[in-house]
Parts: structure tokens; sequence; C-alpha cells
């Protein structure tokens, strides 16, 4: 009896020592993960992914993950060069490179990955005009992307893409943009109507050319104009020699030959 309540309380002790004892030097590391082994204080390396062994109350392990992580940065009051107040949101993607880095170097890579954009951000667009913020974002974003890249590289941070996401505009702003859009297409239907007019008048004064130069096309016109008219039922068409009539007119209108061969005026 003594025997089997010795060994009970021999099992006991190895439950309660040994299994916490397995338990804490067993580990497993994702494929996208890296654990950063410290033994007593000083740096071992990475290891993972996979199963693997540590010492137990000697060695400590640091997860790092490191997948692409999705930083928000929130809406920052901002002046631009020439002082307009806007309101600028962006998002930036970010991934350790370096896990060593990322635990030795700094405390919390996230965070401060975080602060950097944050500032980045107000200093960038604080140093670029109104328009150069809504027309040429993608080169902003290339400027905020490198700083923000430089600055977080001795962390084993690799900064990937930053977009500016949204701009918030005062509504006095809002109001003088729609009023400067508004003059522009007015501006553009001015241009293109004056074009088309100029187009037409001189294919009008190509075709007078043309018509005053050939004596038949003239009458083919006329013929036309005609036709033309002729096409409503309830018209009535007079027609009449123009040609004969200036003809007729001209002749009567030319001086008479005097009988002595001398031009007599009528």
């Amino acid at each position: 009896m003594n025997a089997l309540g010795g060994l009970i309380t021999l099992l006991i002790i190895l439950f309660v020592v040994v299994l916490p004892l397995v338990s804490a030097s067993v580990k497993v590391v994702q494929e996208y993960e890296r654990g950063v082994i410290f033994r007593l204080g000083r740096l071992v390396g990475p290891r993972g992914p996979g199963l693997f062994f540590i010492l137990p109350f000697v060695d400590r392990m640091v997860k790092i993950d490191l997948r692409v992580v999705t930083l928000e940065v929130p809406p920052q009051e901002i002046i631009t060069k020439d002082n307009v107040s806007v309101k600028v949101s962006a998002v930036a993607y970010f991934r350790v490179i370096d896990p060593e880095s990322a635990v030795v170097q700094v405390a919390d890579y996230a965070r401060a990955t975080f602060q950097i954009a944050q500032t980045t951000l107000r200093s960038v667009l604080g140093q670029s005009d109104f328009d150069d913020l809504l027309s040429n974002r993608e080169q902003i974003n290339q400027r905020l992307q490198q700083i923000i890249d430089e600055q977080t590289e001795p962390w084993g941070v690799k900064v990937s893409v930053v977009e500016v996401k949204d701009v918030e505009l005062p509504e006095g702003m809002q109001r003088a943009i729609a009023r400067q859009a508004e003059a522009e297409r007015e501006k553009r239907a001015k241009i293109i109507n004056a074009e088309g007019e100029y187009q037409a008048a001189q294919t009008l004064a190509n075709a007078a050319k043309v018509i005053a130069s050939q004596e038949s096309a003239l009458q083919l016109r006329y013929l036309q104009t005609l036709a033309d008219i002729g096409v409503e039922k309830n018209t009535t068409i007079v027609l009449t020699d123009v040609a004969g009539m200036l003809t007729h007119l001209q002749g009567a209108l030319a001086p008479a030959p005097s009988e002595d061969g001398n031009v007599a005026a009528r």
C-alpha cells in the first residue's frame, strides 16, 4: 500500500514539474512567423518556422509576424504651403524583413511606424500646394513612402506603399472649387463654339469663291434651293429667269450708238 502511494506521489510530482518544463521547452512557430531567441539576455537569433526546443528558464522567445500590416493614419489637420486648411487621412502597408532588428532596435515597431507615418504626412503635405495635393497625388505618395521607409529601415521594417486616402475640404473651399470648375467648363464651351463658327465661316467663304468662279454653279445652287423650298406642299413657287432678266436689264442700261457712230447716252 505504501508503495502504491509512493508511486502516485511520484506521478503527481512528474505531472506538476516535468510537464510544465516540457511545455516551456517545446515551441511551434507558424510559416509567417519567426521566433527571436534570447539566452540569459543575449541575442541568439531567429528560429522557425516549425517545431524546435529551447532551454526552460534560460531562453526567452519573442514571436514576430512577417505578414504585411495595414496601418491606417486617421485624419490629420494640415495647413498646406498656400495656407489652405484640410483634413487628410492615409493608409500605409509595411512588414518586418529583419526580426532581430524589429525586437532589438525598437521597443514597439508597429507603434513607432505609426508615429513616423503620422508626422511625415503632416510634414510633406505642409510643404505642398493645395493644387499639388489634388492633382499630383501619385508623386506625393511616392515621397511619403520613401521618407517613411528610410526612417523605419534601421528597425527592420519595410514600408512598401503609402496612399493618401481622403482629403476633406472646408465648405467654403468646396464652393470655390465648384465655381472654378463651372467657369472652366463655360470657357471650354465658348472656345468650342467660337472654333465651330470660325470653321463654318471659312467653309462658307470657300464655297462662295467656288460659286462666284463658276456661273453654272450659281444656277445649280439656285435650282437646289427651289427643290428644297418645294418640299413643303403649301408653298407656291414662281419661277423667273433671273439670268435672262439680268441680261435684259444690262442691255437696257447700256448706251446706244448714234448715227454718226458715236455712243449716245439714253
